[in-house]
């Protein structure tokens, strides 16, 4: 169990990032910070001169244009408005003709399978965009149009994406491990006109048949009055079959030398083994089904770009809400290219030479700004992950550092904590030693995770980017940089550039130094969303309503007497027991202090004295058993890291909990099973929706 001390101890930069640096200080970010804050004009501007522009106001009259405050009127954002750019041109006919980059690599893709890999240089991704820009156009597609893209982490992914933006469509991208009901349902909020998916893929050793999930949404979509007439399928599977058979062409007869009888011969049986492991049934519908191999392989490599206005629609991402229907938010041209770039540029310490790798998925925010967006804008060089950290074991993601190079990762806690359960010798059986800088992502970072990955992964030479943001912020928030800023295990440190935090109580009163309360900032930075497509009305009630004048995040956060920030979790996950705002994030920290417990989720449950108690889930490590003694042990922990009003009231065994594809936890889920309440609403979103019977049925009916 991390104690106190260590938790508020300073890890320091390593001197050997400074002479490179972006920013080599903390005075030097204090000094940029304060720019970017009392003169954003002139702070992004300076950005956006980095850019090319096809239309410019000189001078941005008006720059940055803004209401938000919910009783003064409309809420809206707007920078730079009136200028007109590409995003596309941006990230690729700049890096390939300005900036001569055509031939350097943009992914390494890595595949389920080890040894399944391949790579794309920035020129080669330039002329497959156009191609796939020139086959949208030819059905008919056009600026404003909405496509949906539900496909696996495959290079197509990215190459619809920015086809999209290149023609002004658009892109609507939906994880491919969403159920069809949850791709349908997306489809017919934005008004989709085109589907873009895959025959199949494998995720680790599960097979998921994409196109028949996809059937399914189209054909819900079809019953409920809005039938799609195009669906584009990319032959991902069949790439095998492909392969194989342009192996064999390719070496004709296989009768001139032994060797090359041997290779045919082994071409011939993986042909064979593909068909049966590979290929499952695909359905097609010949009148509305195309395959996407068949239609580049006649488009033009070349396409003039869409010039959009800075503010035009660049995607809409949905994401969940509160009542269980998905928000579908909408992020714009000018201000997202801008954000996206300077905080990859800035947070990971970007330079050319390095190999940078996020484990995320695409379907998700973190896989448009720091996997497409971001990296290429800035000429970087990708991997691009297929697989989990898991297959075929837990030593994947160190073999793929090793493998590529890699300089900078960035993943989640939650794989983090996965992996800690395998031990240290998968890792260090691997080198590790190209890594500078680590990230985290998704969810606040327990202290012990912190420090295993400090530890063990990054052997005490790297530092640890610990970002907060949001699908909404469309980039980080509060991160540390990783050249400039002493870390705290488990703080996400201080604001990026351009973003005013400030934390307020239950009145909306802002809160000076050392506070706790509710997360909120104070002026727009070019990456935040614009609206909820559809929805103006949701966007203003939700994050601007309940405390006028600000944004709110929806989370709760502690700033200590040094200034740095703590997230505590989702203000609806925050308690109030007895009168005392309690963190649910900070009590997880504690339970997973204890050496049997692997993961911890706490939710809130009725008291008839206090008004909410704490009701925790823990998942223990092999080798561990649930016991009266270990919940004794867990609430003694918890009482003794936090205070004797955080003393759990429930304490079930988990064997598992409910997650979401991206590997959150769905604490709305949790509180159901607290509360014995099977109305549990769309559970279609869940990896796991088995589990939920097993965690009814270990539900704690009195206290134990």
């Amino acid at each position: 169990m991390v104690q106190p001390e260590e938790q508020a101890r300073l890890y320091r930069p390593r001197p050997e990032l400074l002479p490179a640096a972006h920013v080599p200080s903390l005075a030097d970010y204090r000094r940029l910070y304060r720019r970017s804050v009392e003169k954003p004009q002139e702070f992004w501007g300076d950005v956006a001169k980095e850019f090319y522009w096809k239309q410019q106001q000189q001078p941005w009259v008006p720059f940055l244009w803004y209401n938000f405050d919910a009783t003064k009127g409309r809420i809206f954002i707007e920078w730079m408005k009136g200028a007109k750019t590409n995003v596309c041109y941006n990230l690729l006919d700049r890096n390939v003709g300005e900036k001569k980059l055509g031939d350097k690599v943009a992914f390494y893709w890595e595949g389920n399978e080890p040894g399944d890999s391949m790579k794309i240089t920035y020129g080669e991704l330039l002329r497959k965009v156009c191609q796939f820009a020139n086959v949208l156009h030819n059905h008919g597609v056009k600026k404003g149009d909405r496509i949906s893209i539900y496909l696996p982490m495959i290079l197509e992914l990215v190459i619809a994406m920015l086809a999209c933006a290149r023609i002004g469509a658009i892109h609507s991208v939906v994880f491919a491990g969403f159920s069809a009901d949850s791709l349908c349902e997306r489809i017919l909020d934005c008004g989709c006109s085109l589907l873009i998916t895959a025959d199949a893929f494998y995720r680790g050793d599960k097979l998921v048949n994409l196109k028949q999930i996809a059937d399914e949404a189209l054909q819900k979509s079809k019953d409920k009055g809005f039938p799609l007439k195009k669906c584009i399928v990319v032959k991902h599977l069949g790439r095998e079959e492909i392969a194989a058979d342009e192996e064999i062409a390719a070496d004709g007869a296989c009768s001139q030398s032994p060797p090359l009888k041997r290779l045919c011969q082994d071409v011939q049986e993986k042909k064979t083994e593909s068909s049966q492991r590979l290929h499952p049934k695909i359905p097609w519908d010949p009148h509305m089904d195309v395959w996407w191999q068949d239609l580049m392989s006649g488009a033009s490599t070349e396409c003039e770009p869409e010039w959009c206005d800075s503010e035009d629609e660049l995607f809409i991402l949905y994401t969940s809400g509160s009542t269980g229907k998905p928000k579908g938010v909408l992020h714009t041209v000018g201000g997202y290219m801008l954000y996206a770039a300077t905080s990859f540029k800035y947070v990971f310490d970007y330079q050319p030479e390095d190999i940078y790798w996020c484990t995320a998925d695409i379907g998700w925010i973190t896989g448009h700004s720091y996997i497409t967006y971001g990296p290429l804008a800035n000429g970087a060089t990708s991997v691009l992950f297929e697989g989990i950290p898991t297959y075929p074991d837990a030593g994947r993601m160190w073999s793929i550092i090793d493998k590529y190079k890699v300089t900078k990762f960035y993943t989640a806690p939650t794989a983090i904590r996965l992996l800690m359960k395998y031990g240290e010798e998968l890792v260090k059986k691997h080198s590790r030693k190209s890594l500078k800088v680590l990230g985290t992502v998704g969810e606040p970072i327990n202290p012990e995770a912190w420090l295993w990955y400090y530890r063990v992964v990054g052997e005490e030479r790297c530092p640890i980017v610990d970002t907060f943001w949001q699908t909404e912020t469309g980039g980080h928030m509060l991160t540390p940089l990783p050249a400039a800023t002493p870390m705290k295990p488990g703080s996400a440190t201080f604001p990026f550039f351009g973003v005013v935090p400030a934390i307020v109580n239950e009145s909306g009163e802002e809160l000076e130094g050392e506070a706790e309360g509710y997360l909120v900032f104070k002026q727009p930075w070019p990456g935040i969303m614009r609206t909820l497509y559809g929805n103006h009305q949701q966007f203003e009630t939700t994050y601007f309503k309940k405390f006028p004048g600000y944004y709110v995040t929806g989370d709760g956060c502690r700033r200590d007497k040094d200034g740095y920030y703590w997230i505590t979790g989702r203000i609806d996950d925050m308690l109030n027991v007895s009168g005392h705002l309690l963190s649910t994030a900070e009590v997880e920290s504690a339970l997973l202090g204890h050496a049997a417990v692997s993961e911890a989720a706490v939710v809130s449950h009725p008291h008839p004295l206090k008004g909410e108690c704490l009701y925790c889930f823990v998942t223990l490590k092999d080798g561990h058993e649930f016991t009266k003694d270990l919940a004794d042990e867990l609430k003694k922990q918890v009482r003794e890291k936090i205070g004797p009003i955080a003393t759990p009231d429930y304490i079930q065994n988990a064997p598992s909990l409910p997650k979401t594809r991206s590997g959150k936890i769905t604490r709305r889920i949790l509180r159901k099973i607290a509360q014995n309440d099977r109305d549990l609403g769309d559970i279609s979103t869940l990896v796991n929706p088995g589990i939920i019977n097993q965690l009814f049925n270990n539900r704690c009916d009195t206290k134990l």
